[in-house]
């Protein structure tokens, strides 16, 4: 005569299997909410819109680059489009406090500047603000960290902290 499985048995492990289930939903809803209420992460606000076909057109997008808008602060207007950044190099001095002011002409892209902790999205129709300090002097490699398409891979430019 075959072993067979008792069917208290199934029935236990169904219900271990459940438990875990809820234990590990609970745990992911838990830092889901840590992560938007705790660390203030958060999706992009629709506070700022922008006519997608009149980018180049409205100011600052108009003259998009790096201008000193106070004392060791200093402004970034940044584009991105398929498949490049407008600048393409962005130079600021050591211990400025920096923000970027950008958006797409296109579709989503996103800004990852490496070495940094600066970490963007880019969508048409939205600006997005994010500020920064670069301590150190150096270079930093800036990439699209969102696929756009097939030269995605060709979309970079840098940040020269001086």
């Amino acid at each position: 005569m075959a072993d067979s499985q008792h069917p208290l048995d199934a029935e236990r492990i169904e219900k271990v299997f459940l438990i875990i289930t809820a234990v590990m939903l609970l745990t992911f809803l838990g830092a889901l909410f840590y992560s938007a209420f705790g660390m203030g992460m958060h999706l992009p606000d629709r506070e700022e819109q922008i006519d997608v076909r009149e980018v180049r057109d409205t100011p600052p997008f108009d003259e998009p680059g790096v201008r000193q808008v106070g004392d060791n602060e200093y402004e970034v207007v940044l584009l991105g489009y398929a498949w490049a950044f407008q600048p393409r190099e962005i130079r600021v001095p050591a211990g400025a406090k920096v923000t970027f002011i950008a958006t797409t002409t296109d579709v989503i892209h996103g800004v990852h500047i490496e070495g940094t902790r600066m970490n963007f999205m880019l969508i048409p129709g939205q600006v997005a603000r994010v500020e920064g300090t670069f301590r150190e002097p150096g270079e930093h490699l800036m990439i699209c960290h969102e696929y756009c398409g097939a030269g995605h891979h060709i979309m970079y430019g840098r940040v020269i902290v001086e």
